[in-house]
């Protein structure tokens, strides 16, 4: 019986110290973290968490909303847009020590919130880490570690919250152009982001829409308002500086789409080469053709948002998959499918122009002319096997 007892006891003990870890006291430290972008593609945008302090209960813990479980399946739920992040929690020191580690920095922010305010958003923490509710469906412009911490302050603060300027007074960006801005060192990144994303991500952000970014983030809390009063309490503190990574790399497509140019051009106009026309041809369709099915795939077969509505489909075509393995013998429909393949490229181009949607233009335009080139050598010869108007003045 006393055994019992004291079993009641130490599980009481145990629940109170649980429900005293919800209340916030005067010495409990609330604050913001940022930190840096990193060398791989998934840290080349920065993180954001949230570091909780009491020391009074000797609590130095960090709320992390991405966590993620990296299993056998986990390319294709990422591909597909169904891998499940969840919110974590892990000591501080080795929060930093990781991220000193990987030379990344490191921001803090702390909170200017009364005892009850702190409180609400503990409270709030905690019933995310319950199994029912830790997991979200990440998405990367809409749903992710740093949108979720956003969220969490007029939603637990109430409308008396407001944040401040994300962006500069007066600049007015698409989320196309500032993750250009942020990939501007990543080119091969940069451009299959630009390829795979479609004409949603070209709209202007809105002030809260910017907070995507954990730099943005930080920004709009620096002069964020609860009731008229600042909300972050004495300037920013720099746990880790971080290296340097402002440093310009060369374009490493652009030039690999110049030289797949010039072999191409050196194919079409050096008569001995000629020969080599349809491999030539084969190549630049299968390339196109494959890409065409993947931004398809993207759109139709996944949850990823931002791909949806890309006009990127106007010049990868899905069909020149199939068509490339007709076009070893001239038919006569080569005609009409190369004219409508010679428009569609012109449209994509109008679209850029236009601004519907931004395409990674710079590095694109060489590989738009090899296309350009193929159609036209197909068209002619079709229209040499089996007549039909004047040849082109590009040499067959």
């Amino acid at each position: 019986m006393k055994r019992i007892r004291i079993l009641l006891l130490l599980l009481l003990s145990a629940f109170n110290l649980f429900a005293q870890n919800d209340t916030a006291t005067d010495q409990t430290r609330l604050s913001l973290l940022t930190c840096g972008v990193g060398d791989e593609l998934y840290s080349s945008f920065g993180h954001t968490a949230i570091r909780y302090t009491d020391p009074a209960r000797g609590i130095d813990e960090v709320y992390n909303y991405g966590m993620f479980n990296f299993g056998p399946d986990f390319l294709m739920k990422f591909t597909r847009g169904k891998l499940l992040y969840y919110v974590g929690i892990g000591s501080y020191f080795n929060f930093v020590e990781d991220y000193s580690y990987e030379q990344r920095s490191v921001v803090e922010q702390e909170l200017a919130l009364s005892s009850e305010q702190k409180s609400k958003i503990l409270a709030f923490l905690k019933d995310n880490l319950k199994p029912e509710n830790k997991y979200y469906k990440y998405d990367f412009l809409y749903d992710n570690c740093a949108t979720r911490v956003r969220d969490i302050f007029p939603g637990t603060l109430g409308q008396g919250f407001s944040f401040g300027s994300s962006l500069p007074e007066g600049r007015k960006i698409s989320f196309r152009k500032i993750i250009n801005e942020y990939q501007r060192n990543n080119h091969w990144a940069r451009l299959g982001i630009n390829i795979v994303l479609g004409s949603r991500i070209d709209k202007v952000m809105t002030n809260e829409e910017a907070m995507f970014l954990p730099d943005m983030l930080m920004q709009g809390m620096a002069t964020a308002q609860l009731d008229g009063v600042a909300i972050v309490t004495g300037s920013p503190k720099q746990i880790v500086k971080g290296a340097d990574r402002s440093a310009l790399s060369p374009n490493g497509p652009l030039w690999a789409m110049i030289g797949l140019l010039l072999v191409t051009l050196i194919v079409f106009f050096v008569r001995p080469l000629q020969v080599l026309k349809p491999a030539i041809a084969l190549l630049h369709l299968l390339l196109s053709g494959l890409l065409g099915i993947m931004l398809l795939f993207m759109w139709l077969g996944t949850d990823h948002q931002s791909c949806a509505n890309n006009y990127n489909l106007l010049w990868a075509l899905p069909f020149n998959l199939p068509f490339a393995f007709t076009i070893f013998k001239p038919r006569k429909w080569h005609k009409q499918y190369s004219l409508i393949a010679i428009v569609l490229l012109i449209l994509a181009l109008m679209v850029h122009v236009i601004g519907i949607q931004a395409m990674a233009i710079t590095e694109l335009l060489p590989f738009f002319l090899c296309l350009l080139y193929v159609y036209l050598f197909i068209y002619k010869r079709a229209i040499g096997a089996f007549g039909g108007g004047a040849g082109s003045s590009v040499p067959a």
